[in-house]
C-alpha cells in the first residue's frame, strides 16, 4: 500500500512538474496559447469593394465597405460577423429593390459560427484546411419582403500543393433552398524585390443546381429554372504583410458567364436592372482591404 502511495504521488509530482513548464504565450498575428495549445485568436478586417458582386453578377453596382471580425477557439471553433454598408446613396436609388438613400447604413448582416482547422494529408498532399460553417444573413434593405436567409457551407483547400485548389459548397436553408459549387485554382508568388509582398492569380467556376439559379434569375427571367455551369472568376490579388499581425491586401478580378447561353442572357437581364450601361454579362471589380490578427 505504500508502495502504491509513493508511486501515485511520484507520478501527481511528475505531471505538475510537465505544467509548470507550460505558460501562456501571446504571439502578435497567432493569438494566446498555452504552451503548444492554441487557446484563441481574433481577426478583423475592413475592405471595399468597387461594386457589390455576389455569383457574378452585380447587387450593388456602387461602391460598399465591408467589415468582419473573427474570434478562433482552439483552432477548431470560431465566431463572428461581416457587415456591408453602401458608400454612396447611388446603390439605394438605382437599386431594384428601390430602397432609397442608405448611404453609410446598414445593407447586409452575415452571423456566423464553424469549425475550422488544418489536417496534415502526408509530404505528397501536405495539409488540408477544412471549414465548415453556418450563417445567418440578413438584408433589412429588403423590408416588406423574404429579408433574411440561413446557409450551410464547407469550404475544403489544399493549401500545400503548386496550384492550391479550393472547393466551397454553400446550401440556402431559406430563400431558394438551391445549392452552389464553386471551385478554385491558384498560386501564390512572393515578389522577391519586395520582402513580404505576394502576388496571387486564381480562376474559379462556380455551378448552381436549378433552385440556386431559379431563385437567382426567375424574376429577370420569366420561367427561368435552368441549373448549370454560373459565373467564371478570374481575379489578381496582392497582399503585403505589413508586420506579424497586420497585412494590406488589393484585388482586380473578372466576372462572367461564360459557359451557357441561356444563363449569360440571364445574368445580362440582371445587372440591366442596374441601368442600360450595365447591361453585358460580365463584370470588372477592384478592391483593398486591411486585415489584422491578434
Amino acid at each position: 500500500m505504500k508502495t502504491k502511495l509513493m508511486t501515485l504521488v511520484a507520478a501527481a509530482a511528475a505531471t505538475a512538474s510537465v505544467f509548470a513548464e507550460e505558460e501562456f504565450n501571446y504571439t502578435p498575428g497567432e493569438g494566446l496559447s498555452y504552451g503548444e495549445q492554441p487557446i484563441v485568436s481574433a481577426e478583423f478586417e475592413v475592405k471595399f469593394d468597387s461594386k457589390y458582386i455576389t455569383y457574378g453578377v452585380m447587387d450593388g453596382m456602387d461602391p460598399i465597405a465591408r467589415l468582419n471580425g473573427y474570434v478562433t477557439f482552439f483552432d477548431w471553433w470560431y465566431v463572428g460577423a461581416e457587415i456591408l454598408t453602401d458608400l454612396t446613396k447611388g446603390n439605394g436609388k438605382r437599386t431594384p429593390y428601390g430602397y432609397g438613400n442608405r448611404a453609410g447604413k446598414l445593407m447586409t448582416l452575415d452571423a456566423a459560427t464553424g469549425i475550422a482547422h488544418e489536417f496534415d494529408l502526408g509530404e505528397a498532399l501536405g495539409k488540408l484546411a477544412v471549414d465548415f460553417y453556418y450563417t445567418y444573413e440578413y438584408l433589412p434593405r429588403h423590408a416588406g419582403t423574404m429579408n433574411d436567409t440561413q446557409y450551410l457551407d464547407l469550404e475544403l483547400q489544399l493549401k500545400d500543393l503548386w496550384l492550391e485548389p479550393k472547393l466551397w459548397i454553400e446550401r440556402d436553408l431559406m430563400a431558394d433552398e438551391g445549392t452552389y459549387v464553386n471551385l478554385e485554382l491558384g498560386h501564390g508568388f512572393k515578389i522577391e524585390a519586395i520582402e513580404g509582398l505576394t502576388l496571387r492569380p486564381s480562376i474559379a467556376q462556380g455551378l448552381g443546381n436549378s433552385l440556386r439559379t431559379k431563385g437567382y434569375f426567375s424574376d429577370v427571367a420569366d420561367g427561368f429554372s435552368h441549373g448549370g455551369l454560373m459565373d467564371t472568376t478570374v481575379k489578381g490579388e496582392l497582399e503585403y504583410e505589413f508586420t506579424d499581425w497586420l497585412t494590406f491586401g488589393a484585388y482586380v478580378a473578372y466576372y462572367d458567364y461564360l459557359f451557357d447561353s441561356n444563363m449569360r442572357d440571364a445574368a445580362r437581364a440582371y445587372n440591366a436592372q442596374w441601368g442600360k450601361s450595365c447591361d453585358r454579362s460580365y463584370n470588372f471589380v477592384c478592391g483593398v482591404s486591411v486585415k489584422a490578427t491578434f
